[in-house]
This record gives structure tokens, C-alpha cells and sequence, in this order.
């Protein structure tokens, strides 16, 4: 794992400021604090920032280039096959000086072209300046699992793993998009292509992007697949999916460093470790992380697994307090950013950095085999649209007068937004249903300056474009073919991504594996969710590896008692900050309505703590990177 940056002028006679250069590198010295470089040639130069796994010789050393220093790398990442293709390519007569698969990856790029890209099978955000053609390339990998940011001009583009690079260069403008806040507003996080920075865009996962004279021309190289389907019969499904899951256990298990697991206690994690010390010599370090209140607390059932399968078991209790790590998270995470469960996955990768320099998780469980509860809900949607809208009136209209508890939570407050929302089209609900704050929520909190600068934007296009590009008819598998594209890249993948990398410790997610994803995609949707069961063939697949109490529980997720802690240490720091000049005089939001809301959850007449969060980051975000003229680290 590393930190990548550079810049390209369009003029050719131009020439990039090495201490401009330097900045920028500096700015994700946290990424790669082994070895930093730089690769300066007139109008264009890229940075480097090492963290290093494979080959910890000076041979490593990036950017780095081909024979006749034609072509210049700088890569963020791990590709898996690495291996597999330097013999390929040795069979071709292709020598190499290092064991690294940065020199793999540039070998093929000589061969291939950008048609490289579909042969790795990994995670990457690779930059490549081919001098040959005055062609930057910027490629993702298929599932977004390594960030690239860019600002692109009529003069320069300028890119990095994280947009506090791109901000180091004093050419690039601070400025807030009002239209992603709008879409923040509603998912918690910023869909990509948007960034929250106005001209900042994101390489779209399984893409890559070539530019040159100016233009910029995207390609997709790869696209899951949930239209064919396996009939293959249970038993043989297990089979295939616990063999490619196994696969893709052991081929994160390669590195030259100290390496180990994070463990929640859930099923996803549970199953990676189970296979992990399947696989080593050695007990599994393993790494947990749990909260005093006891409705949060998944530390006994990660217990379970350390002590079914003899890890070496760390834990770490998350108090109150940590809202002191606030403004490191704010500045870590670059954008608004609402997903409350990135405090405790910071202290997660501060805990086992201390121990290893790679970590495993369970990520990308759910979005494969339909693990949220909303998924079940969603089904049950589908078949309650199909009733006749003469039963179906009276039901709503019961529904809509069950009592206001002020929560989302809950049977009560769902089936009155059931009722609320059954009228609509289904993914335009499901829409609904994923939403912090809804299009009556925002009217009453938007300015009219706020409400005017986002007309005619309405975020649930960006669910709705999602759901099309799934290119299927099934509704459970457009819907985990919409978060995947959506949720999974955008809010999972960049909290693990940013709270590791924070702490200099690389994550690997063998569920985000493509291969896997794809076995995954082609398995029939009534085979994971059956029975009202989510998850019903991974846990058939893995069930015997596991207690019975892992698999049996109901999904908990990675919460944090925020209800609690905004009625208690942040309800004090969430009013100075929200109602405090600063925030007042920004103009966005009518205080009287953020000062009912407080007031509300304070005083316990409502539940608005999701919301509350959101405010809050995003006013912390405007404080950090946007009221001061060049943000500086935390």
C-alpha cells in the first residue's frame, strides 16, 4: 500500500515545480512512510509514497520505469497474480531486477497497453506516463478498492490517492460542490464520479482513463455480470464458494510483513479467519474492537472464533472520549464523510498496526449475498407491489397513522415508512429507505441560497443510474448490484481504505476478490435470501467452520451508540459547532431547524443522532478544508 501523486502540463514547455511536487507528496506521507520518490521530467512529474510489503529491497523503489525510460509507474496497491504473470511474461524473454509486482505491472503495460488492466487481479490505483505516446494513464481496479482522485483544467490535471494532495498544489482551487453536499446529505457520503472538492473527480472503479492534449478519454475494462446463473446444485454451490473464497484467502496471505486479521465477531470476518488459520503455520494475530454498552458490543462473539481456532486475540474498547479522535478523522477521511463506524475502524487499524502491516476483513459479505435487512424488506416490497391497489389503500393509510417515535429504527418507524413510501416506484424506496435526510427533511433545513445552488438535482439519479447499469431484471440482484456500485466503493471500501492507510497498515478484503464477486454474482438470488434467511448459501458454505452462535445471530453491524453519546460527551461540542457563528454565517442550513433537532434528541422526544452525525461532519469538514485558505495536517 502506498500513496501516489503528480502532475502533468499540457504544454509540453512547461515544467512542474519540484517544491510544488514535494508538497504534494508530503501530504500522504501517512500512506507510505518506508520510502518516498519522485519522477521529474518537464511537464510532468509523479510522487511517490512506500509502504513496504513485497520485495522491502531498494528495488522496490518507485516511480519507477521500464528499460529505455520510456514508461514511469507509480502504483498503490497489491496484485495477487502477480506471480503468475511475471512467469508469462519471463517465458517471453521479459528479465526483471526485483520480486515486486510494480515491475510486473509495468512489463505488461509494454506488451499490452492499457489492456493490461483486465489481466490483474488485485487492488490498484496505478498512474503511468507512456512518454512514447504523451499519455498519462490513470486506472482503478473493478471494485474502487484502492482510491485515485484528479483535477483535471485546460492547462493541467493533477491527481492523488487522496484529494489533501491535490489541494498541496497551490493551483488547485478549495472550493465546496454544492450539488455532491446535497447528494452527502442524503447517503452520508459523496457518490463518485463527485468529489466534495468543485472540479475534483474520481476514477470510476474498472475504469481507466488516458490523457492527453488536454482530454480525457475513460474506459471500462470489466462489469459484473448478474444476468447468468449457475445450476449448480446447494452442496455444489457450497463447494465452489467456499474453494474460490479459500482461494482468495491464501492469495492475501503473500506479503514479507507481519500480517493478520481484523475480527467483529460477525459472520464475513468469522469465515476469513477461520480460512486464514486453516491456512498458516502459526496462530493468527487477530484484532477486535467493542464499546461498553452492551447493545454495540460484539467482543464475546469474536471471542468465540479466537478461541475456536487458537488466534493470538487483541481487543480494544472504544469509550466516549473518543470524540477527541474527531478531528483526525476529519482530516484523514477528506471529505464529508457520516459513516459513524469510521471511529472505531480508526482505532481498529491503530490497534493492530502495532502488531502487523497487513490486515484482512470480511468486507463485501453482505453486498454479495444479501446480508442487510433491507434487502428482506425489499423483496417483501416487490411482492406487496403486486397486490391489487384496492387492498393495498387502506393497509397504507393504517400504516401512516401508527405513532411518530422519531426514529428509524425499530418495527414501528419502519412499517410507517413503509406506508409512507409503498406508493413508489421500488428502486425509487429502496432509495428512500438508504437516505439520512429525505427531500421534506432538506426543505425544511436549506437555505434558499442552499436550495437554489442545488435545483434541479435530485441524488436518487445516482441510485437509479446504478440499478440500470445492473442490466437485470431480478430486483434482489439489481439492488446488491446498485450497492455494490454505489455503497460498497463509495462508503465501505473508503472508510477501511482511509482508517488503515491513516495508520500506515495495509487492509486486504478477499470478498472484494473479483473472481469471488463474479461466483458470487452467477449464484440464483432466491439462494441468498431463502426463507426470510440473508445469506442463506455463504452460511450453508461456511456454516461448518464456524459456532453455531455466529451464524445463527442476526446481523448486528459495526454500530456506535451515537443516541447516547449525543445526549451525553457530544451534545455540548455538536451545539457549539452546529449553532457557533462559523456555521450560522456559512448559510446552508436555517438554525432553527438544526436547534429543534437538537433539542429533540437531547430532551429524548425524537431520535435524530444519524442526522446530527452528518450535520456535524460536514461542518468539521467546511472548518478543516474549506474556511482555511491550504488545509494542514492533522
Amino acid at each position: 500500500m502506498c500513496g501516489i501523486a503528480g502532475k502533468l502540463y499540457f504544454d509540453r514547455h512547461r515544467s512542474v515545480d519540484r517544491g510544488v511536487l514535494e508538497r504534494v507528496n508530503d501530504a500522504l506521507a501517512h500512506r507510505g512512510p518506508d520510502d518516498k520518490g519522485m519522477h521529474l521530467d518537464g511537464a510532468i512529474g509523479l510522487t511517490h509514497q512506500r509502504l513496504s510489503i513485497l520485495d522491502l529491497s531498494p528495488a522496490g523503489h518507485q516511480p519507477m520505469s521500464n528499460a529505455d525510460r520510456t514508461c514511469w509507474i507509480t502504483f498503490n496497491g497489491e496484485i495477487y497474480n502477480f506471480a503468475q504473470l511475471r512467469a508469462r511474461l519471463a517465458a517471453d524473454g521479459v528479465t526483471f531486477k526485483s520480486r515486486t509486482d510494480t515491475e510486473v505491472i509495468l512489463a505488461l503495460y509494454d506488451r499490452m497497453g492499457s489492456a493490461c488492466f483486465a489481466e490483474l487481479r488485485g487492488m490498484f490505483a496505478i498512474a503511468l506516463w507512456d512518454g512514447r505516446r504523451r499519455t498519462l494513464v490513470l486506472a482503478r481496479d473493478r471494485l474502487g478498492r484502492k482510491p485515485l482522485y484528479y483535477y483535471m483544467d485546460h492547462e493541467m490535471v493533477v491527481f492523488g490517492s487522496e484529494p489533501k494532495a491535490l489541494l498541496a498544489d497551490p493551483a488547485v482551487p478549495a472550493e465546496p460542490d454544492f450539488a455532491a453536499i446535497h447528494e452527502y446529505m442524503t447517503y452520508g457520503y459523496v457518490p463518485a464520479p463527485r468529489s466534495g472538492f468543485r472540479g475534483f473527480r474520481r476514477v470510476p472503479p474498472a475504469h481507466y482513463l488516458e490523457i492527453a492534449e488536454g482530454r480525457a478519454i475513460a474506459k471500462r475494462y470489466w462489469r459484473l455480470d448478474y444476468g447468468s446463473k449457475l445450476t449448480l446444485s446447494e452442496p455444489e454451490l457450497c463447494e465452489a464458494l467456499l474453494a474460490q473464497l479459500r482461494e482468495a484467502v491464501r492469495l492475501r496471505m503473500v506479503a514479507d510483513v507481519p500480517i493478520g486479521a481484523f475480527l467483529s465477531g460477525g459472520v464475513d470476518s468469522s469465515a476469513v479467519v477461520a480460512l486464514m488459520a486453516e491456512a498458516a503455520a502459526r496462530p493468527v494475530k487477530t484484532f477486535s474492537i467493542g464499546f461498553e454498552e452492551d447493545s454495540h458490543n460484539e467482543l464475546p462473539y469474536a471471542r468465540m472464533v479466537a478461541e475456536r481456532y487458537g488466534t493470538d486475540h487483541h481487543e480494544f474498547v472504544v469509550k466516549p472520549d473518543a470524540v477527541a479522535v474527531l478531528p483526525e478523522i476529519v482530516w484523514h477521511y477528506n471529505e464529508p464523510y457520516a459513516d459513524s463506524s469510521a471511529v472505531p475502524t480508526y482505532y481498529l487499524a491503530q490497534l493492530a498496526r502495532r502488531y502487523v502491516t497487513v490486515a484482512l476483513n470480511g468486507d463485501a459479505g453482505d453486498e454479495n449475498f444479501a446480508g442487510y435487512g433491507r434487502y428482506r424488506l425489499n423483496q417483501l416490497a416487490a411482492r406487496y407491489d403486486m397486490l391489487p391497489r384496492l387492498i393495498r389503500r387502506p393497509l397504507e393509510a393504517l400504516l401512516r397513522e401508527l405513532p411518530d417515535l422519531g426514529s428509524s429504527s425499530g418495527l414501528i418507524p419502519r412499517l410507517k415508512r413503509f406506508g409512507a413510501d409503498a406508493g413508489d416506484e421500488g428502486r425509487r424506496r429502496y432509495g428512500r429507505w438508504v437516505t439520512i435526510f429525505s427531500e421534506p427533511a432538506k426543505a425544511r433545513l436549506y437555505t434558499s441560497e442552499l436550495q437554489a445552488a442545488v435545483s434541479g438535482s435530485d441524488p436518487v439519479d445516482v441510485l437509479l443510474r446504478a440499478y440500470a447499469a445492473t442490466r437485470t431484471r431480478d430486483v434482489l440482484d439489481a439492488t446488491l448490484g446498485a450497492d455494490v456500485s454505489t455503497y460498497l466503493p463509495d462508503d465501505l471500501l473508503v472508510k477501511i481504505d482511509i482508517a488503515t492507510m491513516a495508520h500506515a497498515l495495509e487492509a486486504r478484503s478477499p470478498m472484494v476478490d473479483h473472481r469471488f464477486m463474479e461466483l458470487a454474482a452467477s449464484i440464483p438470488s432466491a439462494l441468498k435470501l431463502k426463507g426470510g434467511i440473508t445469506k442463506y448459501i455463504f452460511k450453508r458454505a461456511i456454516g461448518h467452520l464456524l459456532p453455531p452462535a455466529i451464524v445463527d445471530r442476526p446481523k448486528q453491524g459495526f454500530g456506535v451508540p451515537l443516541e447516547r453519546w449525543f445526549r451525553g460527551p457530544l451534545r455540548d461540542l455538536t451545539r457549539e459547532t452546529l449553532l457557533g457563528r462559523r456555521s450560522v454565517e456559512r448559510g446552508l442550513f436555517d438554525p432553527r431547524e438544526v436547534e429543534r433537532l437538537l433539542d429533540e434528541h437531547v430532551q429524548g422526544r425524537a431520535r435524530h443522532d444519524p442526522k446530527l452525525w452528518t450535520l456535524l461532519m460536514l461542518e468539521l469538514w467546511f472548518q478543516r478544508f474549506i474556511d482555511a485558505s491550504r488545509p494542514v495536517a492533522a
